[in-house]
């Protein structure tokens, strides 16, 4: 199959082009930045694009053709008509083109900041049904992303299948929300970490699953859904640091307040059982992730 990863040379895109290719699929990574998959030869193109550009974007599709669109390109703080040409009219262009060229299957990234805090769903899990409370501009892009495909899926027949992603954590992880990656790279490179709340919770999944999520995703021809919660594992920030400390005793992670975090935090529960039950999607434990996050920064010093 050959299979398009807008955002290719992205965070998570990185991770899905190689796992598309380690399975034997035909990958085109398109990118306003770069990425170096040059060990993957032949199997791998990698393509400058601007996503708010249709004309590009169309392009891309006729000459490429590919079977099924995996679209990780977002930008979550910045200026608001950048952030709303690459997270509206992009994610627009992405799903027009793939009409016009017949793709399909499109998966594409949603948020589970949708759900802003967890105040409005109380103490139980947040289901994909439940409505959205999107507090930031980021959050309303997506909800707006997730209403634009279902018009497609409605008025035009399409197969696109959402992906509300949790707190992705990864090494290399540097925009976004990050205190709970600082918390495990500044121990391991014998940093200080100082943070706000203690009990500032967070839904945490490892980049590597949430890779793997959107592959299984993109690969299945029908989904039983058309939205779906990644989920993870509900840590607290002071819950992550006892974690660390197994690993590194002595890691220097501080807190200004104790509490007062929960109130400040967005959603942290999130059913994901659409995810477990139709693709087997079992995550390691976190505190392994955590162990295999270390061990890869301290090789490096």
């Amino acid at each position: 199959m050959k299979v398009f990863v807008i955002g290719g040379a992205g965070f998570i895109g990185r991770r899905v082009v190689r796992l598309l290719a380690a399975e034997g699929h035909e990958v085109v990574s398109l990118d306003i930045a770069t990425a170096d998959f040059s060990d993957l030869g032949c199997q791998v193109q990698s393509q400058h694009l601007d996503l708010t550009s249709f004309e590009d974007v169309i392009a891309a599709m006729a000459t490429h053709k590919p079977q099924a669109v995996i679209n990780l390109s977002y930008m979550r703080e910045n200026l608001p008509r950048p952030a709303m040409k690459v997270n509206v009219l992009g994610m627009d262009n992405c799903f027009e083109a793939a009409r016009l060229a017949d793709v399909a299957h499109v998966v594409y990234s949603s948020s589970i900041a949708v759900n802003g805090s967890q105040a409005p769903y109380g103490k139980r899990p947040i289901l994909e049904t439940d409505p959205p409370c999107p507090a930031k501009q980021y959050s309303v892009h997506k909800v707006f992303n997730e209403w634009q495909a279902k018009e497609y899926r409605e008025k035009h027949g399409m197969r696109i299948t959402g992906l509300r992603a949790a707190h992705i954590a990864g090494t290399d992880k540097l925009i976004g929300s990050v205190d709970h990656v600082q918390c495990i790279v500044n121990s391991a490179l014998e940093r200080k970490s100082l943070f706000d709340y203690r009990d500032r919770m967070r839904c945490i999944v490892y980049a590597d699953d949430i890779a793997e999520v959107f592959v299984r995703l993109a690969l299945k021809p029908k989904p039983e859904h058309t939205l779906y919660n990644s989920g993870g594992e509900t840590l607290s920030l002071g819950q992550l640091a006892g974690i660390v400390r197994k690993f590194l005793p002595e890691a220097d992670i501080a807190f200004e307040h104790d509490t007062g975090g929960e109130a400040v935090s967005g959603g942290y529960l999130f059913d994901n059982q659409r995810l477990m039950s139709e693709f087997g999607i079992q995550y390691p434990p976190y505190e392994q992730r955590v162990g295999q996050m270390i061990a890869s920064l301290r090789r490096g010093k």
